[in-house]
């Protein structure tokens, strides 16, 4: 499943965002202003994109880590010459957390997830091209309220913290995002997602363009952030996420569709 469509939005809003100046990093991906931005649809839909075997939906924590361990890009599925960063993914039993300060933090996840996991990789600069960084990330939630929820979330945490930390020597400014629910002519492939779209600066380095892409099938929201260097487009880093998120996606769909 390649996400044809959101790659060409993600472009359109990305073009609207350099306009502006700087955006924001770390989660989801793009378009005008903060005030614009689109709520998602505020529960499930009618009519959902996928419906999944009841028998193979997770309801323990330990069926939802084995469900996003087996849809979480690992390094080599980013593609030739992708590597793990150190650290390689998160702590299991956590999830991350906006603070009211906007840095983000690991944290216990709450009750109604039953697992999250993020894993973080890196194409090493080379060839006269900056590296690339990306994070693959899926949680499953015990409801599909919570599930939305957490996309709701995701949009708010953009007009409160249109700059945000990720760790202590990153910054991402100038956060932008924009909701699209299914049946939209925009979106076709989730019961939900968000865009994101910002700039990332490392260690006082150079202005580099942020992705972030996260949609919900049911109880299962999966994502991915990318960021890249000096000779990188921003088609090329919006493509590279599309495509990651459209095979995640499909990967949740191959686990739980009735056998």
């Amino acid at each position: 499943m390649t996400l044809v469509v959101a790659g060409s939005l993600l472009a359109g809003c990305s073009a609207q965002g350099a306009n502006g100046g700087p955006r924001r990093t770390g989660s989801s991906a793009h378009t005008a202003s903060p005030g614009a931005a689109v709520s998602p649809s505020g529960g499930s839909t009618a009519t959902p994109v996928f419906t999944p075997d009841a028998g193979l939906v997770p309801r323990t924590s330990r069926d939802g880590q084995r469900l996003v361990d087996s849809v979480v890009f690992a390094p080599g599925d980013w593609g030739r010459g992708f590597v793990a960063q150190d650290p390689a993914e998160s702590t299991p039993g956590t999830w991350a957390v906006l603070d009211d300060s906007c840095r983000w933090a690991r944290e216990k996840a709450p009750r109604g997830v039953l697992a999250g996991l993020s894993r973080y990789s890196l194409l090493p600069a080379g060839g006269g091209k900056g590296a690339v960084k990306v994070t693959a990330a899926a949680t499953a939630h015990s409801s599909v309220l919570g599930a939305d929820e957490q996309l709701s979330t995701t949009l708010e945490e953009v007009l409160r913290c249109p700059e945000q930390q990720p760790r202590a020597d990153e910054r991402i400014t100038g956060l932008n995002s924009l909701g699209t629910p299914f049946g939209t002519r925009e979106q076709d492939y989730a019961d939900d997602s968000v865009l994101e779209a910002g700039q990332y600066v490392e260690k006082g380095g150079a202005a580099q363009p942020y992705e972030w892409m996260v949609a919900r099938l049911g109880k299962v929201v999966v994502a991915v952030s990318v960021t890249g260097g000096k000779g990188h487009t921003e088609h090329e880093l919006q493509q590279l996420g599309a495509t990651a998120l459209g095979r995640m996606l499909g990967r949740v769909q191959q686990r739980l569709k009735e056998k």
